[in-house]
Formats: structure tokens, C-alpha cells, sequence
């Protein structure tokens, strides 16, 4: 007898579990770099697509036709009678959607961390082979009334069976793959390589807090009684309380670490906390909650800095530390402060045991199965795509893709200081009343050597390298000296300044270039020296990096659509 409340919490929550892929999609896409967003987009797509099929033809049998020990059994396309495992009132397709949506979740998130050098191919192959195999025999374990289950390991939507079997295929398959070029210099030092759009890695942010509600909540896998409906409330408060102080956690220490708030890592945070939660949300009371996601916070961060650093292996948008240290860090933490059974409620070690050995049998399982996997894949069709492809980008070479931006303009994300109003050497004074020599220290003017009077057009081009806040202004004052034409140019460049120095992810940024402007304007009849002074006065702050002026002989100018020549060539009057 089916419960209609039943069924349609499970859908909807299988459905949000689904729009989880969403949020990958973006938070790694945002994580990594443009060249590479359409590969990326593709791969979010088809390891679902690939895995749906996979767990239908034999995943879902593996995982839960039968109750032997190590596997349940070969069931092609759900053949067989699955009784004995469908929760009360529940049909079985609907319970095959809700358990297809979390096998798709733990394919999808070894995808960051394999980001921007995997070959494509070698993922598709990937994500068919943890479908069929890897996660759902450790599914079984765990859910599917496995030696895990008989002993009474615990993981109620899947810290260790979802999200830690993931993470460790992604330390893996990092590892396996070795760093992008780039990420460590000759000093074994390593190099922040920044995301090209934080926007959407926080948009995937929230979307997958708020399918998580579908993921943690809807393991219930119940709403027809009072207390399947307190017991989901439950869950859906120690959810969101353990990600908040996650991410609060992530914060401070990241702020106390590097000086400022880092803004992916807080984000990382988040998920830490929701990864953490998710094995014990329904057995630990708030105060559990609370603790489970301070700690998962503040050892993201220090995850991060570890495989980074230590262990040296690169993890763009730091998967590893999300899913693997938290999966891991959730279920042993429900051996801890799970209300009935927990070592710290004076219930013993027994349950806290078993918890620690399902995450040591879990890890050495996938990591015999992934690395026969990825051998395979390397030693056939290859996991890495070459050098030319990783450095030109994966979109143009694996999907013909020249951008997955086009029509938009994408600058390389490098920091910049954008204050108009920055303090400097002269104090609150205003600008104007610095003195000349300080602006002429600080505003070089570079000109070439006059010609003779008979080669002398009368007309210079003045090229002028200015910071990015400083455009603005200089474009009212050139117009307000009469310059009604000018040529601007987005580049990269520094001088002595030699980039912004800042961190991102805990790493030094390699910002030898930041972001400027160039301004091009050609004149004849407005003094040159007038340009000189209005666009020095606009420019200087005192700081290392104002900007430079060139300026340079016009032999002769044509404009194209009438032929007239130099002066009246610069005239935009008809």
C-alpha cells in the first residue's frame, strides 16, 4: 500500500538531488578558468547522463538485490524482487529515481578535482565504471543490508557512501594525474591559479545548500507518520545549523590566516558543513550539529593548505577537502555525538568503532577498484590530455568550443587596487596641492627627440598607461580640455610594483601583470604639455604604479572615408 505524502517528499526530494548537478556545474566552472567552462559544463552533463543507464543496467542490483555480505547481486535493468529493502509506502521506481539522483552526486564530484588537464573521453569512462561498480558495492555496505549495515555503521544520507567515495576517487584521480602546468613553480612552491567567475561558484553554492534540504531531508524516505515528519524536521535544522557555522568557521579562520576573508574558501566552507552533516543529521541533537560543522569549517581550510602544499596534489576547486577529509570527518563525528550511541553520550566505543572502520574499509576499497580503473584508462585511451591542449584549453580541443563566453569579454582575473578614494603619501590633502616634482616623480613622461622643423607635423600621439579607476576621471578631464577622440585598450601589464601580491586559496598570487588601461589620443591644435599636465593631475596618488605618459611624432594621419590628411583628419566635423 502506497502513501501518496510519502511518495511525493521522496520525488521532490529526489528532484533536488538532481539540481545538485546544477550546482557543481557551477561552483566548478566559476572555480576554474574560462578556456575551460564548456568541457566542464559537459562533464556535470554526461557523468549523469552516462551513470543513469550504468545503475539501471546493473548498479541498482549490486547495491540492493540480495542481502549477502560483500554484494547484493547481478540483476540486469532492476530485474528481481526488491521487497525487502523498499522503505513502507514507497513504490520502487520512485525509490530507483531517489537512489539513481545520489549515485550521479558521487560520480559528479571527482570532476573538480581531475578539472582543466583530464581528457574528456577518459572521463566519460570513469563515471560508466563507478556506476557499475565502485560505488554501488560500498553502497551496499552501507545501505543495502551489507557487513557494514549488520554492524550497525551508521550514515544516514551519505557522509562516507556518497560524498567520501567520491572524495577519495577525486584524491586519487588528482594524484594520478599530477598538478596542472603551472600550479608549483622550481621551488615546489605553489601557485594560486584563480577561478574566472566567483558569481557563479556562489550561485552553485546556494543551489546545492538548498537541494540539500532534498538530499539530507528527503532520506527519510518517509512523511506519513508523526514521527518520520519530527525526524525530518530534525534533519533539515541540524542541515542548515552545521553549514552556517561551517561557513563562519571557514571565515574567521581564513581572515586570521591570510589577513583578509577569502571568499571561495568561506564558500568551500559551506560545503564542508553540509558534506559533515550528512551522515548523522538525523542521530545528533543541535549541539552536535553545531560542533560537527565549526570543525568541518576550519579543517577545510587547513585540508586545503595540505594538499596543496604538503602533499602537493592540485585540487582547482578543492574536492577533496570538501567531500573526502569532511565525508570522513562527519562519520566519525556521529560516532561521537549521536544521542543514543554516541562514545561522548557515555554510550562506549563499540559504535564509534564501527564508524572508523567503515571509513578505513570504504577508503581501501575504492582506492584498490579506482586505481585498477584509472590504470586501465590511463594505459588505453590515457587520462591526461597533452601539454598544447591543457595550456590552449580544454573547450577548443575537446569540443571544438572557441569560447563558452562568446560575445562576452573575459579578462584574466588578476586583482587590481579599484579605490578612487585611496589614501596616500600626501595625507587628506587633496590631490591638486601636491607639488610638481612629486607628480612628475611619481607620473613618468616619456618623448621622443623633436624632429627638425621641416619634418615637424605639428600632430603627437600621447599614449597613457593609467590604472583601472583612474579611467573614468581621465576620460571627463580629456574631454573637458577638448580631446573629443580617443582610442582605449584593456591590457595587462606592472612595473615596479610588480603585481597586487594578493592570495587566493591560502596561495600567493603569480599577479606579475594586473590590469590596465591604455589611452590613445592624437593632437594638433591642444598643446601637448596641456594634455601632460591635465592627465598628471587626474593620475597621481603617490603610489608605486600611477601610470605612464608617451609621447610620440605623428608623421601623418589620413582618415579613410574622406582622404583628408592630418589636421583636418582628426576633425569629426562633416
Amino acid at each position: 500500500m502506497y502513501n501518496s505524502s510519502t511518495v511525493i517528499w521522496v520525488l521532490v526530494a529526489a528532484f533536488l538531488v538532481y539540481f545538485m548537478q546544477a550546482g557543481f556545474a557551477l561552483c566548478e566552472a566559476g572555480l576554474t578558468r574560462a578556456k575551460n567552462t564548456g568541457n566542464i559544463l559537459m562533464k556535470n552533463m554526461m557523468d549523469f547522463c552516462i551513470g543513469t543507464p550504468c545503475f539501471w543496467l546493473v548498479g541498482f542490483g549490486i547495491m540492493f538485490a540480495g542481502s549477502g555480505p560483500l554484494i547484493g547481486g547481478f540483476a540486469p535493468f532492476m530485474s528481481g524482487d526488491y521487497s525487502a529493502i523498499l522503505p513502507e509506502g514507497v513504490p520502487l521506481w520512485v525509490y530507483a529515481v531517489f537512489q539513481t539522483v545520489f549515485c550521479a552526486t558521487a560520480a559528479t564530484i571527482v570532476s573538480g578535482s581531475m578539472a582543466e588537464r583530464t581528457k574528456f573521453s577518459a572521463y566519460c569512462c570513469y563515471s560508466a565504471a563507478i556506476s557499475l561498480i565502485v560505488y554501488p558495492i560500498s553502497g551496499h555496505w552501507i545501505w543495502g543490508g551489507g557487513w557494514l549495515a549488520q554492524l550497525g555503521f551508521h550514515d544516514f544520507a551519505g557522509s562516507t557512501a556518497v560524498h567520501f567515495v567520491g572524495g577519495v576517487t577525486a584524491c586519487l584521480g588528482a594524484w594520478m594525474l599530477g598538478p596542472r602546468i603551472g600550479k608549483y613553480g622550481k621551488d615546489g612552491k605553489a601557485r594560486a591559479i584563480p577561478g574566472h567567475n566567483l558569481t557563479a561558484m556562489a550561485l552553485g553554492v546556494f543551489i546545492l545548500w538548498f537541494c540539500w534540504f532534498g538530499f539530507n531531508g528527503g532520506s527519510t524516505v518517509a512523511m506519513a507518520s508523526d514521527d518520520a515528519m519530527l525526524s525530518a524536521g530534525l534533519v533539515c535544522f541540524n542541515t542548515n545549523l552545521a553549514a552556517a557555522l561551517a561557513t563562519v568557521a571557514a571565515l574567521i579562520t581564513s581572515w586570521v590566516r591570510y589577513g583578509k576573508p577569502d571568499v571561495s574558501l568561506t564558500f568551500n566552507g559551506a560545503l564542508a558543513g553540509l558534506v559533515a552533516i550528512t551522515a548523522g543529521c538525523d542521530m545528533v541533537d543541535p549541539f552536535g550539529a553545531a560542533i560537527i560543522g565549526i570543525v568541518a569549517g576550519v579543517l577545510c581550510i587547513f585540508s586545503v593548505e595540505f594538499f596543496d602544499n604538503v602533499v602537493k596534489i592540485d585540487d582547482p576547486v578543492g574536492a577533496v577537502s570538501v567531500h573526502c577529509m569532511n565525508g570522513m570527518w562527519g562519520t566519525i563525528a556521529t560516532g561521537l555525538f549521536s544521542t543514543s550511541e554516541g562514545l561522548l553520550y557515555g554510550h562506549g566505543f563499540r559504535f564509534f568503532g564501527v564508524q572508523v572502520l567503515g571509513v578505513i574499509c570504504v577508503a581501501a576499497w575504492v582506492l584498490v577498484s579506482m586505481t585498477v580503473i584509472f590504470t586501465i584508462i590511463k594505459k588505453t585511451i590515457g587520462l591526461r590530455v597533452t601539454e598544447k591542449e591543457e595550456i590552449d584549453g580544454l573547450d577548443i580541443h575537446e569540443h571544438g568550443l572557441a569560447s563558452a563566453y562568446s560575445g562576452f569579454s573575459i579578462s584574466d582575473p588578476t586583482y587590481a587596487e579599484m579605490s578612487i578614494n585611496e589614501n596616500t603619501d600626501l595625507g587628506e590633502d587633496d590631490i591638486t596641492k601636491a607639488s610638481e616634482a612629486k607628480i612628475n616623480a611619481a607620473v613618468k613622461v616619456v618623448k621622443e627627440e623633436p624632429l627638425p622643423a621641416d619634418l615637424d607635423s605639428g600632430m603627437h600621439k600621447v599614449v597613457m598607461i593609467v590604472q583601472l579607476a583612474k579611467f573614468e576621471a581621465l576620460k571627463v578631464a580629456m574631454n573637458a580640455v577638448g580631446v573629443t577622440g580617443m582610442t582605449v585598450t584593456q591590457v595587462m601589464g606592472c612595473g615596479l610594483q610588480k603585481g597586487s601580491g594578493e592570495k587566493y586559496r591560502g596561495a600567493e598570487v603569480d599577479a606579475t601583470l594586473i590590469p590596465k588601461v591604455k589611452v590613445e589620443v592624437v593632437v594638433s591644435k591642444i598643446p601637448v604639455d596641456k594634455i601632460i599636465d591635465t592627465a598628471t593631475k587626474v593620475l597621481y596618488t603617490g603610489h608605486i604604479g600611477d601610470g605612464k605618459i608617451f609621447v610620440y611624432n605623428v608623421a601623418k594621419v589620413v582618415k579613410v572615408r574622406t582622404g583628408e590628411v592630418n589636421y583636418a583628419a582628426l576633425q569629426d566635423v562633416e
